[in-house]
């Protein structure tokens, strides 16, 4: 018997056989992985694109200078199907910013430009969440150096009639990204001198540091300014906010507001309360804008009055980006003692200024004349109520809002102009208040419209797809009796012929 014919050799030459294998099979596979990590190629096939950023979103994030950081405060554990569905929506999406800029990091230059993404329990990380200002689980914090943005699960989706029908959340997050690594952050002034509430203010009642708190949150940088001492409006400021002069504006602070609006493109928000004239009114009639300084809004049906006597309004301009939020969770506002806000009828009628009330009282409120007396009483022909021949139709505006928009001769597209908001109520947002989700909202909301912050992106939203199987009782039994013995049945029977096909 030959040294190859033994049985010693032949337990080696398979021994070796089985090393070799397992030597070929390590080598592929690690071959594979190398190639799959240095020449990766990914397609997304679903229909809308649900696993890959727009091409928009690509372009900024190539271009990111700084990193990001973007703190998840919600998981995809909790008993709310609402916040497991928008953590899976978000998480998959944060994936995808993380993929995009992973090699955006050079040791050898210090360079990172990368998106790192943290699941935080504002719970049992309680310390870090606190030095971080995080106080609710619903919301997303992106930070970049020492800019920080605020981002709550009520931006992320686009919600009609209370059923979210898309997801906006690649528009949201790229939004807060570009305007948190930006260098340059956007000034929010409030005017002062003529005893406004104050940012500054802690008073539950006339202080408005809670709102402060909400704007620094995203990323706003906010000021204080007195036009009667400066005499000019500063070069940075992108936003002016007036609540509740309790005397009247000098003629020359009046005519900066106006050329700041007019020249400037300026952006404007005023919140004025009845009883007190501010001597704005040369503004507002620029603007197509009328603010009655001698009623005050009543309504006396139960519906729309709370227990202490304040406003409920539920009547909103549907599509205006600033109450889309309120309409679509049906979200009410509460207010206090507040004066009509509407269209001026004696307005321009000029094709570039665009004029909506924002928010209306109930046909049945009406203008109280005798307001100071203490009596609410309506008299017909002394009060005011909403007219059939005016719009909005039958109610009376609390909230306008008014747009200017200059279409140049030889572009296709418009010119940014001004924009006005004017509220007829002030205590909406004070710090007693601004906790109401409906109050909040429509102020940052007015914040974000001024500003431009709803329309910088033209990032298409997600539709949610939703896929119903529907059953009879029938069907159901026929299901429930296939899936318990049809297949357990083929299963045996194929069982049974193989047996005796072998057997055979």
């Amino acid at each position: 018997m030959g040294n190859f014919e033994s049985f010693r050799a032949a337990r080696w030459i398979r021994t070796l056989n089985l090393v070799l294998q397992a030597l070929l099979f390590l080598t592929l596979f690690g071959g594979l992985n190398y190639l799959s990590l240095h020449y990766a190629w990914r397609f997304d096939l679903t229909e809308h694109r649900r696993h890959s950023l727009s091409p928009e979103t690509i372009s900024y994030l190539e271009n990111l200078k700084q990193p990001v950081r973007v703190y998840v405060t919600f998981d995809g554990d909790s008993e709310t199907p609402e916040i497991a569905q928008a953590f899976r929506d978000v998480s998959g999406l944060l994936r995808e910013y993380v993929y995009t800029t992973e090699t955006k990091h050079d040791p050898a230059t210090g360079f990172d430009g990368r998106i790192t993404v943290q699941y935080l329990d504002v719970y049992q990380q309680l310390r870090q969440a606190q030095q971080l200002g995080i106080t609710s689980e619903r919301s997303l914090l992106i930070t970049s150096g020492d800019q920080r943005r605020l981002v709550g699960l009520d931006e992320l989706y686009q919600v009609e009639q209370g059923r979210k029908e898309a997801f906006q959340g690649e528009r949201v997050l790229t939004a807060a990204i570009l305007d948190t690594s930006s260098l340059e952050r956007e000034k929010v002034y409030f005017l002062v001198g003529h005893g406004e509430m104050s940012p500054e203010d802690v008073d539950r009642v006339r202080g408005l540091s809670t709102l402060r708190d909400e704007l620094r949150a995203r990323n706003f940088e906010v000021g204080l300014i007195d036009l009667n001492q400066n005499r000019r409006v500063p070069e940075d400021a992108d936003l002016l906010i007036a609540c509740e002069p309790q005397g009247r504006y000098e003629p020359y602070v009046v005519e900066l507001l106006r050329q700041y609006l007019a020249n400037g493109a300026g952006r404007l928000i005023l919140l004025l309360s009845p009883g007190y004239a501010h001597g704005l009114d040369p503004v507002l009639l620029d603007w197509g804008i009328r603010a009655s300084d001698d009623v005050q809004v009543v309504d006396n049906t139960v519906d729309n009055v709370t227990p202490g006597g304040d406003l409920r309004i539920y009547t909103f301009a549907r599509e205006h980006p600033v109450t889309r939020t309120l309409v679509n969770y049906g979200l009410p506002l509460t207010l206090g003692p507040s004066r009509i806000v509407t269209l001026d009828p004696g307005r321009s009628l000029d094709s570039s200024l665009k004029v909506t009330v924002l928010a209306a009282t109930a046909p049945s409120a009406w203008g109280e004349t005798n307001y100071r007396t203490g009596r609410a009483e309506y008299n017909e022909g002394v009060d005011i109520k909403g007219r059939p021949d005016l719009e909005p139709k039958d109610v009376l505006g609390l909230i306008t809002a008014s747009e200017r928009v200059i279409p140049p001769k030889d572009l296709p597209f418009s010119v940014r102009g001004g924009r006005l908001v004017v509220f007829g109520n002030t205590d909406l947002i004070s710090n007693n208040r601004i906790g109401n989700f409906g109050n909040q909202s429509i102020m940052l909301n007015a914040v974000n419209w001024c500003l431009d912050r709803d329309t910088q992106l033209n990032i298409p939203a997600r539709p949610i797809e939703r896929f119903q199987l529907t059953l009879s009782q029938q069907d159901l039994s026929r299901l429930r009796y296939s899936l318990l013995l049809a297949l357990p049945g083929a299963a045996a029977l194929l069982g049974l012929l193989v047996y005796w096909t072998r057997r055979t």
